[in-house]
């Protein structure tokens, strides 16, 4: 069971300070080692913090030895009500800049509160003192956050950092969405049209096309999934790579199903023309947009493959 923060005895908040800086150390400590690969400027950054950190860390064990004795009582944040959950580190890999800053900020405003707290509650006047300095450090740790990035993270090292952001979300979002995409378009033409000219029923290809958009997003999805873990390639996490790849398959699929809800066949046949010529040009822009293609190489490769798809469900139904 929890206990209550006003339960707590002097000694026992000194000890959830010691484990409160001890954590945060460890946390910039990870965040450092996370983003040294992809971020180093914003790494040396944390590096800093940490070492920060660790001073405020041997001035409450130094005073808690001289108030308390030798040995230092265990006590976690998460044996203590009122603190904020925090998803461990190495479960955020790989890390994205704005998160940790994100992060950070509230790791500091909560031992920050905390100090503020804990000041009302002790009587010792050096504990009091002690708190009241570790909570005007951890006010003053976002101007010294800024200090460090002043230093650290110049223009050209922001441009590098931001070209990484970009390398990152063609990984992990573009690069799954538009595979998935690419798939839910011209995969589905062949059955959907198939299916329409061979029954000249706007309902029965209707029902085709949606069938084969969301077996085609189910099935796409759990193949980006399974593809890798995102540990080597730095893809990111499989599920949310998987979700996204499936939806856009889905969505790629059902754009040119929908007008076949048309009862006039003729009408709905050219509309869905029309929406599957839209998608394929919308997909070679992304690929020249994010995937650096040159637009008449994607517009060629996109354009053509899914032409022929398309014919060839139409001279299946037809036949």
């Amino acid at each position: 069971m929890a206990k209550n923060f006003d339960e707590l005895s002097e000694r026992e908040m000194l000890a959830l300070a010691i484990s409160l800086e001890e954590q945060d150390q460890r946390i910039y400590a990870d965040f450092a080692d996370g983003l040294r690969e992809s971020y180093p400027a914003t790494a040396r950054v944390f590096e800093d913090m940490q070492q920060e950190e660790s001073h405020h860390r041997a001035s409450l064990i130094e005073l808690f030895r001289q108030k308390f004795g030798e040995h230092i009582p265990l006590i976690r944040r998460e044996d203590v009500k009122g603190f904020l959950t925090r998803k461990p580190v190495w479960l955020l890999r790989p890390l994205r800049v704005n998160v940790v800053r994100k992060q950070t900020e509230v790791m500091e405003l909560e031992t920050r509160r905390y100090y503020e707290r804990a000041m009302e509650r002790v009587s010792d006047a050096s504990i009091r003192k002690l708190l009241g300095d570790l909570a005007l450090a951890e006010q003053r740790h976002y101007a010294t956050a800024g200090a460090l990035e002043e230093r650290h993270l110049t223009e050209a090292v922001r441009l590098e950092e931001e070209d990484a952001s970009r390398r990152l979300f063609l990984l992990q979002v573009v690069q799954p969405g538009l595979a998935g995409l690419m798939d839910g378009s011209v995969s589905t033409l062949a059955p959907l049209f198939a299916a329409a000219f061979a029954t000249r029923q706007s309902w029965d290809a209707f029902l085709v096309g949606l069938a084969a958009s969301v077996g085609a997003g189910i099935s796409m999805g759990f193949a980006d999934a399974l593809s890798d873990d995102g540990s080597l390639t730095g893809r990111g996490y499989p599920w949310v790579r998987g979700v996204i790849c499936g939806l856009m398959t889905a969505t790629g699929g059902i754009g040119h199903t929908l007008p076949f809800l048309i009862s006039s066949f003729r009408l709905a046949t050219a509309i869905a023309g029309a929406v599957v010529l839209t998608e394929l040009s919308a997909i070679s822009y992304i690929r020249h947009r994010y995937m650096d293609t040159p637009f008449l190489q994607a517009a060629f490769q996109v354009v053509v493959g899914g032409v022929l798809v398309f014919l060839a469900g139409i001279f299946i139904g037809s036949s």
